[in-house]
């Protein structure tokens, strides 16, 4: 022990003989890893120089040879002691004999060129006294440096001194965040290859690309590899952050925890703000630089790809999914173990074991590091001898009671596993019927708070006991945890925020089949019915309140599990209805969409076609397939609901107008206006009479005609409507409300399609912010209104933003929905447009190219959105030099566009100023001519004359009276387009200054959503 007091330590020199700088080499164990590079850096802050050499006996003849090679380097050689520096490599029961063996030869060879410090109080062979070892555990920072140097004889005059070169945090204190990391594992064994290949990768990607993809099968250790990433690293991080990814509900969830950790602002009763915050934040790298993020179990790309974070910090990602390797990441294998660090695992976790007996073992479970532990774990508190055990495996692998498993996983582990739960079975009953109440909810994480809140009258009789007695209760878990069949998770919330408690336990999923699998339908039918229960209690009530997403979030991946999808229950069935609403409004479409499915066809067979339910289901069902895109499956099943309720209760039954409103929606994605304008109309007038004005219904129904009539080109008369459903639905369902904030994206599209950019782009940047703060960054709402603003400042003429900004959201919808959803497109065509006239023309192209056979294939070849961008692609072509093909695909979207929508739509206006332009420079000018004054006079007419579409087709024909030497009245109409460019847009504005410039306009097509 040191004496006396830290100023007598700081200022007391020592006539030390190795004053001057020299050379160390610090030996470690990767497990502690975290005091070597601090002594190391510390040794550095003095002037010295060191290298870290991690102890990997495996790698030589034996420990005398490897502890022999670390002498030869010239260095002074420093060894971190711990139970773990002994353990690597070595057979447990010649450990010490071995040990000594080899410490009293070295130093004998090498005399004062190793010394020690010790990690740990536990006992340590005998010859490690030669080494003279200084103990540092327990200690704070400057009472370790203090007798680190002491012990290498060093000056100790200098504690603490820094030269400004930022080192590793002391081992001893935790990083100044530290997020809900599982507990480390005091067994975790080998590994140190993928955890070198982790960090190499992390440490050599570019500048905020640091992400890395930890792969493999279930069971193989991803997750303890990050965790004792986290462990061993995290004296470099300030913020390491775990994140439980399995789904994006509870990702996002738990990345929005991090912004009051952070110092952010929670949001009010939102994810979307604080996300957006912590992204941002750690983008900047303030408050804190050095942050490690965990996203453990991702197995779908799509949930967090545009919610991963960039910046200075690290990014790892655990998955079995090898479909992130085209995702900007780099991947790391995390093959099973190699056979010695089977066995030493296996003694680890089983200490009777020999070496022989545990390399029996592992060969038979094929390193399958999951079915080690678990086995493993039997065998520790087991008198049954391996070979024993192993003869077990066999019978029960040739006997009907094996258990069948996929060719995913090595058949041993499944039986083993039952021969594991069958020892539950028979010695732990309270633990077996929690078990068998976990295998009801989905793999994964179970939500013990859930069960907290059991209904009283629900509680099946076998569990009544358990559930109402917290002694028995958390006797079967801790048992189940025992033996390594499920994993605790504890909230790090504070106690006042819902925190400071058990909140998960984490079932494996081969562990949950096999468990599910062996049950009886007796025995399963009580436990899944109490589940059902446990969940519809649960139901927040409210789909449509964002506020409440985050609770039917952490419901919907129990849904199939628990046999709701086939409940005959009434209430049961309603509040599936409800999680498949929550899922249409906040875009988790394709899940709303696999719940669909499966539900009709059990509901259609068991309660008819006619029942109520049915017709409720199919509301959410045909609004999945229309916002994915799925157009005719939508058409059909709308129609025929439709159909067969107006046909038995007459067009002014409040549930027909309701079917007929969503046959009349897929009716405006297949381009059927007219017939959907009928619809909308009739449906407005009949809810006004039947409901009042104010009403929701009736307002969503004037959203609808809004909708319409901006489609069929009527942008007035939406945009009328559109700012009254606003108003009403500011003062009804409040300004944050999702329909709400809907509206308000309407009224500011429709201001821009109306030319009117400015107030366009004031209001849309209002709605950014709104619809991030409420809804998050990933909503479809949020993107439309992204999408929107971008097109407003393109239109107000702010391109470098407007660049920014499509590109952005183009992106994020790409990585989010797929390159073929239908909003993805059309976010991708608006791009197009940009990059013709500002960017990468090949760029353009290819993208133009993608979009036409993207809608082509979805909506075929005679949908105007099919025929517009046919025409966005002949200006690409145009500005290649292309002239003939391009005026080829001109006049085919005008024929294309006429025969859809006729000559007077304001699409068919912009696809003949694009043909006059193509006809003009390919010498048809007076054809060019023709076309113009016909254009301009519809313009006018159509859309006034002030519109920037009509002040355009004015420049236009001014452009095609030059070609033919009518120069008086080209004048005559140049100056007058300028004159109203000037007026609408201002002088500055890029098209006032083409116009000057006598640059011939051109249209861009743009599908609306």
């Amino acid at each position: 022990m040191t004496t006396g007091s830290r100023q007598d330590q700081g200022n007391t020199a020592h006539p030390y003989p190795h004053a001057q700088p020299q050379r160390f080499v610090i030996s470690f164990a990767g497990f502690n890893r975290p005091w070597a590079v601090w002594i190391g850096h510390r040794l550095e802050e003095h002037g010295h120089r060191v290298a870290l050499q991690r102890w990997d006996p495996q790698n030589s003849p034996g420990i005398a040879q490897a502890l022999d090679d670390l002498a030869r380097s010239g260095s002074r050689v420093l060894l971190v002691l711990s139970e773990r520096y002994f353990s690597a490599g070595t057979r447990a029961d010649l450990q010490d004999a071995e040990w000594n063996t080899a410490l009293r030869a070295v130093t004998d060879r090498h005399p004062d060129r190793f010394a020690a410090v010790c990690l740990t109080d536990a006992p340590l062979p005998s010859a490690v006294a030669v080494l003279e070892k200084t103990d540092l555990w327990g200690l704070d920072a400057y009472e370790a440096e203090y007798r680190v140097l002491r012990r290498l004889e060093l000056p100790t005059d200098r504690i603490g001194t820094e030269t400004g070169r930022r080192g590793p945090r002391f081992p001893n204190d935790p990083p100044e965040i530290w997020g809900r990391v599982p507990r480390r594992n005091p067994r975790f064994t080998g590994r140190n290859d993928v955890i070198g290949t982790l960090r190499e990768a992390l440490t050599e990607a570019p500048a905020g690309a640091s992400t890395v993809t930890l792969l493999g099968l279930s069971g193989v250790g991803k997750t303890q590899v990050a965790t004792e990433y986290a462990y061993r690293f995290a004296s470099e991080y300030d913020v390491v952050w775990w994140v439980p990814a399995e789904d994006r509900p509870t990702l996002r969830e738990r990345l929005a925890d991090l912004a009051p950790a952070l110092g952010l602002p929670r949001g009010a009763g939102s994810y979307g703000e604080q996300i957006r915050a912590v992204l941002e934040a750690l983008r900047r790298g303030s408050p804190y630089g050095r942050w490690l993020m965990v996203f453990d179990g991702c197995d779908n790309p799509d949930d967090l790809i545009d919610l991963l974070p960039s910046g200075a910090g690290d990014v790892i990602i655990t998955s079995r999914n090898r479909e992130w390797a085209t995702r900007h990441t780099s991947l790391v294998e995390v093959p099973l173990y190699a056979r010695p660090e089977s066995i030493t695992f296996i003694r680890r976790r089983a200490l009777r074991l020999t070496a022989a007996e545990a390399d029996q073992l592992a060969e038979a479970l094929e390193d399958y590091p999951l079915a080690l532990d678990q086995t493993a774990g039997w065998l520790a508190d087991s008198p049954l001898a391996v070979g024993d055990y192993l003869a077990l495996l066999q019978r029960r692998m040739d006997s009907h009671e094996a258990v069948t498993v996929s060719d995913d996983y090595p058949l041993p582990f499944p039986t083993a596993l039952a021969i594991l739960l069958n020892n539950v079975r028979e010695n732990f009953p309270d633990a077996l019927a929690l078990l068998r109440l976990f295998v009801f909810f989905a793999p994964g994480p179970v939500p013990l708070r859930l069960l907290r809140e059991f209904p009283a009258d629900d509680v099946p009789e076998q569990l009544a006991g358990l559930i109402n007695d917290q002694i028995r209760w958390n006797a079967a878990l801790n048992k189940l945890v025992q033996f390594s069949v499920v994993r605790l998770e504890y909230s790090d919330l504070p106690l006042e925020e819902g925190g400071g408690g058990l909140e998960t336990v984490q079932l494996h999923r081969m562990v949950h089949g096999i468990v599910r699998e062996n049950l009886s339908e007796e025995e399963a039918e009580p436990l899944a019915r109490a589940v059902r229960q446990v969940l519809a209690a649960a139901d927040p009530g409210g789909p449509s309140d964002s506020r409440l997403w985050p609770r039917y979030a952490e419901l919907v991946p129990h849904l199939a599990t628990s046999g709701v999808l086939t409940s005959g229950n009434p209430r049961i069935q309603n509040f599936l209805l409800r999680c498949l609403r929550y899922l249409i409004l906040a875009g988790e479409y394709r899940t709303c969409l696999r719940l669909s499915e499966e539900t009709d066809l059990i509901w259609r067979a068991v309660l008819g076609e006619d029942h109520p339910k049915v017709r409720e289901l199919s509301y959410q069902y045909g609004n999945a397939l229309r916002n994915l895109g799925l157009f005719r499956r939508a058409e059909t099943l709308t129609k025929a609901v439709s159909g067969r309720l107006t046909a038995e209760r007459g067009d002014r039954d409040l549930e027909s107008l309701r079917a007929t409103s969503a046959y009349g929606g897929v009716l405006l994605c297949i381009a059927k206006f007219e017939p959907a304008r009928e619809i909308f109309e009739h449906c407005l007038s009949t809810y006004r009479e039947l409901l009042g004005e104010d009403d929701s219904v009736t307002l969503d129904a004037q959203n609808n005609l809004a909708a319409t009539y901006r489609l069929l080109g009527r942008y007035q008369d939406a945009y009328d409507l559109d700012l009254d459903t606003l108003r009403r639905r500011e003062r009804v369902l409040k300004p944050l409300h999702i329909s709400t904030l809907a509206s308000g994206i309407a009224c500011a599209m429709g201001l821009r399609l109306m030319g009117r950019y400015r107030e366009a782009q004031t209001r849309q940047e209002q709605g950014v912010k709104l619809n991030t703060q409420v809804l998050g960054l990933g909503h479809p709402q949020t993107l439309r209104a992204e999408h929107n603003l971008g097109m407003c400042l393109r239109r107000s003429g702010d391109i470098p933003g407007a660049g920014l900004r499509l590109r952005t959201v183009w992106e994020r919808a790409t990585r989010v929905f797929g390159v073929d959803y239908p909003w993805t497109l059309m976010v991708a065509s608006d791009y197009a447009t940009y990059l013709r006239e500002y960017g990468d023309i090949g760029e353009a192209r290819r993208i133009s190219e993608d979009v036409v056979r993207g809608y082509q294939t979805q909506l075929g070849l005679a949908h105007p959105y099919s025929i517009g961008t046919v025409g966005n692609l002949g200006l690409v072509l145009r500005a290649q030099g292309e002239r003939a093909e391009a005026l080829s695909l001109a006049e085919q979207a005008l024929v294309g566009m006429r025969g859809a929508l006729g000559d007077r739509h304001p699409w068919t206006l912009g696809c003949a100023l694009n043909a006059t332009g193509h006809r003009n420079i390919t010498g048809r000018l007076e054809d060019a001519l023709d076309l113009s004054r016909d254009t301009l006079r519809a313009a006018e007419q159509v859309l006034g004359p002030d519109h920037p579409m009509t002040l355009s087709a004015q420049i236009a024909l001014a452009a095609d009276l030059r070609s033919v030497r009518e120069h008086a009245e080209a004048a005559k109409h140049e100056d007058a387009g300028i004159k109203g460019l000037t007026r609408t847009l201002g002088a500055q504005h890029v098209h006032t200054v083409s116009a000057k410039q006598q640059t011939r306009p051109y249209w861009d097509f743009e599908p609306q959503p």
